[in-house]
């Protein structure tokens, strides 16, 4: 006798074939987020061949198609696909569109496969909605999904920092050789380098020269859609553009969405609050502008002064404790929603403070490297001068050095590695206005001494250890 229902258990069974092939059919109609090409070896966003490959809602495209045509009186084809950052073919789709939906009208032919086109009223009704809403416009975006797989496919591509690129990269600073190979680990491991020590002895220096050991170039988009929020990504201010190495034939079938650019370094100070970690909605253009930390992924995120932010400083290092641990971070937007992003930049800390002022033990073990840049010796002081001045052009007279170190010592004033390129600088100045070429000498870097450290009573003192930049 068969039993009128299935038993329980295949129940759940059905149920569970019945999901699963619900889920299979709606990834077969999910765009695929990504789609790359291989040039030499290297990789590069290919260019979509239609709609679905874009990796987004063609609602998102339509509406950006659409607050294109309302920047304008009219345009054709080819000006709306270089904007867009589209292909041609895509372009067209998207304007075909918004034409049968009487969005837009036909007011030519603009040449082959082009029309001229200008907005109905019907257009510039919902477009003025469509603004309200996000008043991005401007290049097509790309997921967060494509972003962040494009940029772990990139990352374990790219070239390590190397000894002799470190070695190389820092051989304008007099350093112990120590303090070298631990900022090389750093680099070539992607731990977080906290730089601590008196002010003036090349913290900020490091940090920056550091830059030049990560070698490589990256693919990142113009802007990243969020359903249909924009967040833009990629700066002027903070990112340099570079050609990619790849043949001109595979250049010509690549996103357009996507710019090629060099390593990025992003540097930020006292200035930096809690805030600014955070999406940074424009509330004039209604859409997001990307964090620092993250327009910094795949380079180096300096954080300078540590310690004389506003915020904190054990607050903000709490805001990176899941960043620096899983290499993720959470972003919150307008809407409350929060996304995950990728934190993948090697992330500097530089003070002039006691690190056990500004940051609790549980959070400076989560350092990677920490190294302390100490006042340098006599005779590297006396190094760092004769470098710097033979890079201006000017050899040292003998017995000046001495003449100079014994004036620290009679003041009591401490040695800071910044100081011989301060003083040379000053006693450059000095001749420029003197109508001489440049020369080192007691009488120059007497007037040179003053005003630099000031032409009042000098008194022994230490430098403040609170402010300015190592």
């Amino acid at each position: 006798m068969t039993e009128p229902f299935p038993a329980r258990a295949d129940q759940d069974r059905l149920a569970a074939d019945q999901r699963e092939n619900k889920a299979l059919a709606a990834a077969s109609t999910v765009p695929t987020p990504l789609h790359v090409a291989e040039s030499g070896g290297d990789l590069l966003p290919a260019a979509p061949s239609c709609l679905k490959d874009t990796g987004l809602d063609p609602d998102v495209l339509l509406d950006l198609a659409l607050k294109l045509a309302y920047s304008c009186p009219q345009f054709d084809t080819e000006w709306a696909t270089r904007q867009l950052c589209l292909p041609l073919s895509l372009t067209s789709e998207l304007l075909e569109q918004l034409r049968i939906q009487k969005l837009i009208e036909v007011l030519g032919g603009a040449g082959p496969f082009t029309y001229r086109f200008r907005i109905t009223q019907t257009g510039r009704e919902r477009c003025e909605w469509l603004m309200s809403v996000s008043g991005y416009v401007g290049p097509a975006p790309v997921s967060l999904e494509a972003y962040t797989s494009m940029l772990l496919l990139q990352l374990p591509r790219l070239p390590n920092a190397s000894p002799s690129g470190v070695a190389a990269a820092l051989a304008d600073l007099v350093l112990p050789e120590q303090t070298v190979e631990l900022a090389g680990l750093a680099a070539c491991s992607g731990r977080s380098l906290f730089l601590y020590g008196p002010p003036g002895n090349g913290k900020t220096s490091l940090g920056r020269l550091l830059h030049q050991t990560l070698p490589g170039k990256l693919w990142i988009p113009h802007c990243i859609a969020i359903e249909n929020q924009v967040i833009r990504m990629y700066d002027r201010q903070c990112h340099r553009d570079a050609a990619p190495d790849v043949s001109a034939e595979v250049t010509d079938r690549y996103d357009e969405r996507w710019v090629c650019i060099r390593r990025p370094l992003v540097l930020v100070g006292g200035e930096l609050t809690l805030h600014d970690l955070d999406l940074i909605y424009d509330s004039g253009r209604r859409y997001y502008e990307a964090p620092l930390h993250l327009k910094a992924n795949g380079g180096i995120f300096i954080l300078d002064d540590f310690g004389c932010q506003q915020t904190p400083p054990n607050e903000l290092l709490n805001r990176w404790i899941v960043p620096l641990e899983q290499r993720i971070d959470y972003l919150t937007l307008r809407t409350g929603q929060q996304i995950q992003v990728p934190f993948q930049s090697l992330l500097i800390l530089s003070t002039n403070r006691d690190p056990h002022e500004v940051m609790a033990p549980g959070l400076l073990r989560r350092m990677g490297y920490r190294v302390r840049l100490d006042d340098p010796a006599p005779e590297d002081y006396a190094l760092i001068f004769t470098r710097y001045a033979r890079r201006c052009g000017v050899e040292v007279p003998a017995g000046l050095l001495d003449w100079l170190l014994v004036r620290y010592r009679s003041q009591q004033r401490p040695l800071h590695s910044c100081e011989p390129r301060d003083l040379v600088e000053r006693a450059r100045d000095i001749c420029r206005y003197r109508g001489c070429r440049l020369e080192l000498t007691e009488e120059i870097l007497t007037l040179a001494w003053q005003g630099y450290f000031g032409n009042g009573p000098c008194e022994p003192r230490r430098e403040s250890t609170e402010t300015g930049r190592g």
